[in-house]
């Protein structure tokens, strides 16, 4: 068997006689859709000597698919969060936090009882490890300490510095993963943190302006929360590269249930709000939209997509909670939001697109 390889355009071109065709794998290890330009011959030896071999990138169905998966998630995320909102006079941050993952896991456990996860007896100890840490970092530490932060600064400070991690992923999978660095790509993705950053100031953010704003204690804690999310996805695209999105999820949802035990039992000691049935409800119903469906969407996208694009795809929750604001509370969509929806969209469309 003769086997060729060729590097071109960040992108691994194999030659197989034996198949007589070629292979591409792009360095994330998912399939590319590619044409192969012959400048002057057919022959092969032509195509490797000279290198005449080239590939055309066009838009992955991979990446377009686990982008619209990230957006759906997005999308519950946002809905959800209205819900949690409604409730948080009488329930707290760590209450409602817990209530969604224990929410999301009898939800994963039917889905892994009925057959839809073939790869969980499979898992080896460090992706079951990997996959507990991906959530550990960012939904039960990285969320906590987020919101000991806008305590500290206040949402306009706080929300901007922790949703710069699409940013931060980004150079993470460059560096630690071998994705390709890829300008417009990341042009897509400052433009995209700078739109929803946008959007979210000129939403119902109102503050104490009691409250001190140059905190710095409270800058470095939302500074640590960005590099949670963004270290919480990465490993995620580690640990769910070979896991179907179903066994995937289960694990981090376990573990993230189990983490919040401890929290939850500090917080009966010093927590004074005690929730009826009524808001535990209320809260169960969006945490089965936002949390357990919303969860498998996100892994499913971090899988087909890459953790960099779901990063962005993920922090535009803020997009689809205007069209709440607008048509269901009535609110007037000011000139700023509007040019924040037109930066996030056009963001969207970089990352995609990259080339």
């Amino acid at each position: 068997m003769m086997r060729k390889i060729i590097k071109c355009l960040n992108t691994v071109i194999i030659f197989d006689s034996t198949l007589d065709e070629f292979l591409v794998s792009y360095s994330n290890g998912m399939y590319v859709g590619y044409t192969i330009d012959f400048e002057q011959s057919l022959n092969i030896n032509n195509i490797f000597n000279r290198a005449t071999v080239c590939t055309s990138m066009q838009i992955q169905p991979d990446v377009l698919f686990g982008a619209v998966m990230g957006l759906l998630s997005a999308a519950l995320y946002a809905g959800s969060v209205v819900v949690y909102r409604s409730q948080a006079e009488e329930m707290s941050a760590i209450q409602v936090s817990a209530t969604k993952m224990w929410t999301a896991l009898p939800v994963m456990a039917f889905l892994v009882v009925i057959g839809l996860a073939p790869d969980l007896l499979t898992l080896t100890q460090p992706i079951v490890l990997i996959l507990a840490l991906s959530i550990i970092l960012g939904a039960v530490i990285g969320d906590t300490v987020y919101l000991v932060s806008q305590e500290r600064i206040g949402v306009s400070y706080a929300f901007p510095i922790a949703m710069s991690f699409p940013i931060t992923t980004y150079f993470l999978t460059v560096f630690f993963l071998g994705e390709p660095l890829l300008l417009s790509r990341l042009m897509g993705v400052v433009i995209t943190v700078l739109g929803v950053i946008v959007i979210s100031r000129e939403q119902e953010f109102s503050e104490d302006e009691t409250k001190p704003k140059l905190d710095l204690f409270g800058i470095l804690l939302a500074i640590i929360t960005s590099l949670l999310y963004a270290v919480g996805t990465t490993i995620l695209q580690v640990g769910v590269t070979d896991v179907d999105p179903i066994s995937a999820n289960f694990v981090r949802v376990l573990a993230g249930s189990i983490a919040f035990i401890p929290l939850v039992g500090y917080g009966l000691h010093v927590d004074v709000k005690r929730p009826s049935k009524q808001n535990i409800k209320i809260v169960m119903v969006a945490a089965f939209f936002g949390m357990a469906i919303g969860s498998i969407l996100f892994v499913t996208s971090v899988k087909f997509a890459g953790a960099a694009v779901m990063s962005v795809m993920s922090s535009t929750a803020p997009l689809f909670a205007v069209p709440i604001s607008v048509f269901y509370l009535k609110e007037r969509l000011t000139r700023l939001a509007g040019v924040g929806i037109i930066a996030t969209v056009v963001g969207i469309i970089l990352v995609v697109m990259a080339f």
